[in-house]
Order: C-alpha cells, then structure tokens, then sequence
C-alpha cells in the first residue's frame, strides 16, 4: 500500500508529506484547493505524462516520491527490469522533472526509464477519474472489460495467433492475384533488373579493390618516381654506390678489428644486420617496382567500372552488397510469379484450414467470454444493489462478427434502469450518476482480481448524492477492507466514511499561493463536514449533524472487518 507520498515545486504545493494509512483515506477542500494536484503528483510518481507546466512557477525542477509498503516480490515489472523491493517489502518510486523537460527516475535509488516507471506503478497502484464512468459509453472497451474479468488470456491468445496466421496466408495470396497486365509489367520490369544486375557480374568486395587500385594508377608517375628514387638510394647505379653497398663497405672496414673488443663486436654485429635489412628493403622496392604495370587504358577500365558502379548503386542500392542482395529478392519475386498459379492453389488450400483453424478458435474464446459474462452479470448486479440500483438491470449481450483481431464477438454492456423497461445499451439511458455507480462496480469486481494494493478515486462520486451518496460510501468503505482506498471527494457521506481525513487546504504568504495537506483529527472533521454540507456559514446545527454523520460512518464501519491503523 502507499505509505508516503512526498511533494515538491508541484503546481502551488511548495513541499508536503502526506502519509496515508490502511482502509478508506478521503481528501477534501475548496474547489481550487490543489486536491487534483496531489492526483496529478500521483500519477506523475506513476510513470504518467506530465508537462513543465507542472512545475512551480519560480522553481527549477519539481520532485515527487512514494514508499510503498507490502510490496510483492513476484510483480512482473519489477521482475521483468531486475528490481525488488527490500527486504522489509517496501519499495520507493522516485521522478524529478526538471524546466527543460527531462526526467530522472528512480526506484529504490536505482535509475529507470519513464517507461519502467509507468509499468511498474500500474501494477502497484490504480487511479480512477471523474470521467472514468464516460468509459462505459464507449462500446469498443466493453469486451476488453469482459476479458480483463474472465482473464481470457489463453483462449484470445490462441485465436489471435490463428487469426494471425490467416492474415499472413490472405496478404500472400493477394499479393499473388494482381491484375494480369499489372503482373506482366512487373515481371517484364523484373526481368529487365535481373539482366542489368546480372550482366555488371557484381562482386562482393569490389568497390574497395576498385578504388584503391584507382588511386593507385591516378598517381602512377608520381608512384613510380617514388620507387625509382628509393631504388637509387638503397642500390645505387654503375657510378655511385647505394646504401647496401656503403652498409657492405663499412662491414669488410671492421672485419679485422672485430675480435680486439667487445663494443666494435657489437658494432660489427649491427652492421651486419642493418645491412641484411637494407637488402631485403631493396629487394621488395624492386619488386614493387618491377610489377606495378600502369597504362591509361587500365585507368580508363577503372574509372568506367567505378562509372558504372555508380549509376548501377542510384537504381538499386547504397553498396554492392545491397546490390546483390536486391538481385536475390528480384530472382525471389520472379520465381514466385512464374510460379504464382501452382502457389495459390497450395496457398487456397492452407488458407482454408486457417480460416477452419480461426473459427474453432473464435468459438472457444466465444465460450469463455459467455462463462464469463454470465458471472460478471450476477457480480455487477449485486453491486448495483449494494449502491442502492436495485431496480436497474444488468446484462452483456453479444453479437455476431467476422472474425477481427479481437475475436468474433460484439460485446455490450445493456442495462434497464427501471422496472418494464428493455435492456438497451447504456449510452442511450445511463445518467451521469448511473454511471458513476456502474463504473465503480465495474472497478470494484475487477479490483478483486488483480494484486493492485491501492485504489484512488478521483471524484467518482459526480453526480451522486442523498441516499445514493451514502450507498457509494459504503461501498468504498467495503472495498477498503481488502484494498487501500484514497478518494477525492466533495460529498460529506463519502469524507465522514473514510478512516483518515485529509484537508487539502490553500493560503497565501508574501504574494504567493500555497497549498498544504492536513490530517484532521475528530473536531476538525467535524468542521470541515459542516463546511462541506453548508458552505462558508458553518453553523452549531451543521456542527451536530457532522458529528452525526461521524458516528453513523463509525457503526456502519464496526461492522466491516477493521484495517490496521497505526
């Protein structure tokens, strides 16, 4: 669960530390106070998309941090990206976002992606927003909720690898039935390439060899004067002695004298080797020079060939190596061509048992997906009437559809919202407190099944009030006793219910705005009920039916299973 959530330069909360409990924790205060701020903290600490404008003005960067407790070591975020919690179970998420947009990401002091961040947050904490209920209106996401539900993995994952391999068969084949005359123009095209490609005899490697011994024959006298001179000097001619035979002449000066001391032995001793060196020197230099054959009309080859390497290198690839590579893919497409009438009788074939494969597959994921919903029906029906809608009616109606990526099916969620009326989908009926209600339900029977410790709600409670208001404090305060629950709320039912009271509150000092989070204790709770029941007149009245409301939140709650508290 979250333990600590530490803010700093995030909109007009300068600094604050809000450590939550266990059970129900509710956030309340004056429109504009910065409650959606600490949402925005929240998921910013989460891994979710923020923007500089996030930052305080005047300040340089903003920091947020959350220590999570409980922490499971088998999450697969922290798994997947070699992190764990320590060995206490407790887990810190950490981000700093600086004005020129960077982040700096942390868990447990170890550096991570903004991406690591988002995948391992969502498996530790979920928020639901005001207008998560405008969700249900979207009939698209009300078989991924199914799914989610009846965690349909297997069978939806064996369809979509059927239905993959259908896809892949139904591309081939059209690519294969092209029009006759669009396919006579390819393969004359193709034909043309081959033979142009074929015909430059490509060799991988070529182009390098080619311009070395360019550069090499550009500068021919140039090359050869060079070895001519080096020739001269190590050799010399008939007149005048080269290096060899000067090296030779000192050698035969010291040959006497060598054996009367030591020093002239070394002497002599280097001399010799200086000279053996000097005539393999020589040797090479008239070998070289010796075998380099140079002519304008082996320039003229090169340069052609360099020429024609080029043009060849705009029509079909950087490299000569992509060159031969495109060759193969054409002498491929070719091949396939000639042979495309024998290759779609086979394909047609293939594609028949995919599509006998696609359907088996559709009518389990179809069977699971029921099973399913049959259970999801009486799950969200009994939630309805714990959120007093006992006279609204659930079901999931599916339809019909050629197979999809996502199955076979249309899902629905339809609903009745009074006694005699047909089930129709729940855009065309559901108010704005509805679905408030049915969305929490939704939220409340998935929860269930997910290892997710702590659940936020960011004013679900829109639209809700009297004795509905009060069935959704219940409600959350049930659900808190298997989950942390936080809730930004402005209905009282819902702040008297919660375990811990925060008050988001809001001042000014030295021309600046400032926001704080206070935890209440039982008098101020009371005041701040009475604020929320009647405004900025907080009367003695208000101030009796605050402490009421307390007292009945307090026995309704005695009879849930109690959270820890410290």
């Amino acid at each position: 669960m979250l333990e600590l959530l530490h803010i700093e330069n995030i909109a007009v909360i300068e600094e604050a530390d809000i450590q939550f409990h266990s059970g129900f924790n509710a956030l309340t205060g004056e429109t504009g106070a910065g409650k959606s701020i600490v949402i925005d903290a929240m998921g910013a600490v989460l891994g979710g998309r923020t923007s500089r404008d996030l930052i305080r003005t005047g300040a340089v960067k903003a920091f947020v941090s959350a220590e999570f407790s409980e922490v499971p070591p088998d999450l697969p975020g922290l798994r997947e990206n070699g992190l764990a919690p320590d060995e206490d179970g407790n887990l810190l998420l950490q981000r700093e976002i600086s004005g020129e947009g960077k982040n700096a990401c942390r868990v447990n002091g170890r550096p991570i992606t903004v991406a690591q961040l988002r995948q391992i947050g969502g498996e530790l904490l979920n928020i639901h927003g005001q207008h998560d209920g405008a969700q249900l209106l979207d009939e698209e996401r009300h078989g991924a909720y199914l799914d989610r539900f009846g965690r349909t993995e297997e069978p939806l994952e064996d369809y979509q690898k059927a239905y993959g391999r259908l896809a892949d068969l139904r591309d081939h084949i059209r690519a294969l039935q092209m029009d006759e005359a669009e396919k006579a123009r390819r393969m004359d095209s193709l034909r043309f390439q081959i033979d142009e490609l074929e015909r430059a005899e490509l060799r991988s490697g070529e182009e390098e060899e080619l311009e070395q011994r360019r550069n090499l024959l550009r500068n021919g006298e140039k090359y050869l004067s060079a070895l001519s001179g080096a020739d001269y000097c190590l050799s010399g001619d008939d007149e005048n002695a080269g290096a060899v035979n000067q090296l030779r002449n000192a050698e035969e000066a010291l040959s006497g004298v060598r054996n009367l001391d030591g020093e002239l032995s070394q002497v002599f001793q280097r001399l010799g080797a200086l000279r053996s060196e000097a005539y393999d020197l020589a040797e090479t230099v008239r070998d070289l020079r010796s075998a380099f054959d140079f002519s304008p009309e082996e320039l003229d080859a090169a340069e052609s060939r360099a020429d024609q390497l080029y043009r060849l290198k705009k029509k079909y690839g950087a490299t000569v190596e992509d060159m031969l590579a495109y060759l193969e893919q054409s002498r491929g497409e070719l091949d396939a061509m000639e042979t495309a009438d024998d290759t779609l009788i086979l394909l047609e074939k293939q594609r028949g048992k995919a599509e006998k494969a696609v359907r088996g597959a559709g009518e389990a994921l179809t069977a699971a997906r029921k099973q399913a919903a049959a259970e999801l029906e009486t799950r969200i029906q009994q939630e309805l009437r714990d959120l007093d809608m006992n006279r609204v009616r659930f079901a999931i109606a599916f339809e019909e559809k050629e197979p999809a990526p996502d199955g076979c099916d249309v899902v629905r969620f339809l609903m009745s919202a009074n006694a005699g009326e047909d089930l129709k989908p729940i855009a065309r009926i559901a108010s704005g407190g509805e679905l408030a209600r049915i969305m929490l339900a939704l939220k409340n029977v998935l929860a269930e099944q997910e290892a997710i410790g702590t659940l936020v709600f960011d004013e679900v409670d829109t639209g809700v009030s009297g004795r509905a208001a009060q069935k959704v404090a219940e409600k959350l305060a049930q659900v808190s006793r298997r989950k942390q629950v936080l809730c930004v709320t402005h209905l009282p039912q819902l702040a008297a219910m919660a375990d811990t009271h925060f008050s988001v509150e809001k001042g000014e000092k030295k021309g600046r705005t400032y926001t704080h989070v206070v935890l209440l204790d039982r008098e101020r709770r009371k005041a701040e009920l009475a604020r929320i029941t009647g405004g900025s007149q907080v009367t003695d009245a208000l101030l009796a039916s605050a402490g009421e409301l307390l007292d009945a939140a307090e026995a309704y709650r005695q009879t849930l299973a109690q959270p820890e508290h410290p």
